[in-house]
């Protein structure tokens, strides 16, 4: 028997997302999708709802606020760009509090949690080498939600309101700051050299103390980031 789930969030390309991930699950059927809170309480007064996949900054009615309303509410799995409200969510029995974005590895360790809170047997993902090694960002570029895989970019680069982000074969440019791509990929091979360059760690061909050689560009390396770029490339065997 499949697991029924909604998707309730208020940005387009966050479920996009969500829905993306779910694809590489056999036994979660998506019953709906809701951009706030309202449409989520009309849609489980209607079916049965094993699984909430839920935002928390919405518009009306917050996420926190909406599980508060719920009676025999359904396992929850919050997905939120803010980490104010884990100790809220975790007191409402939430499943997992996960930050945006998500990577497909994080999410498949939030829906297992699923399955084993729930004792039924484990999730069944279907084997495939994209899952296992290429990891990727979406971008809005041109009305158009662009796929970018992380093993393809060589760099970002902050224009005022705009990044631009060069990649192998191709150019993006997304409106976002570049402190929210430092955020999305701190735990990713990419380090803050400048506060105008994020730049990827596997790209690196050289460097020395005030710059660094991508395989077509030499990018600067600013005070302000010496020491944290010189630790994330574990060098630690003198000065440069």
């Amino acid at each position: 028997m499949k697991t029924r789930c909604i998707i309730v969030d208020d940005e387009p390309i966050a479920r996009i997302v969500i829905k993306n991930h779910l694809l590489n699950f056999n036994n979660i059927e998506i019953v709906d999708e809701c951009k706030n809170a309202v449409q989520a309480f009309e849609v489980l007064s209607k079916v049965k709802v094993d699984l909430i996949f839920l935002d928390i900054q919405m518009p009306q009615i917050t996420g926190i606020d909406f599980l508060k309303t719920l009676r025999n509410t359904p396992k929850v799995i919050i997905i939120t760009a803010y980490r104010d409200y884990a100790v809220e969510g975790f007191e409402l029995d939430v499943i997992d509090y996960l930050l945006k974005p998500v990577s497909l590895e994080r999410f498949m360790k939030a829906v297992n949690k699923y399955y084993q809170q729930t004792h039924t047997e484990k999730i069944k993902i279907r084997e495939s080498p994209e899952i296992k090694e290429a990891k990727f960002i979406y971008v809005n570029e041109n009305k158009r939600i662009r796929k970018i895989f992380l093993s393809d970019i060589m760099y970002f680069e902050s224009m005022s309101e705009y990044v631009k982000i060069i990649t192998k074969k191709d150019t993006f440019i997304t409106k976002n700051s570049i402190s929210s791509f430092e955020k999305q990929l701190a735990s990713e091979n990419f380090i803050r050299v400048h506060k105008s360059f994020i730049i990827s760690v596997p790209h690196i061909k050289s460097f020395n103390s005030t710059s660094i050689e991508l395989e077509n560009i030499e990018i600067p390396i600013s005070r302000t980031y010496k020491n944290a770029v010189f630790a994330g490339l574990n060098y630690n065997k003198g000065k440069v």
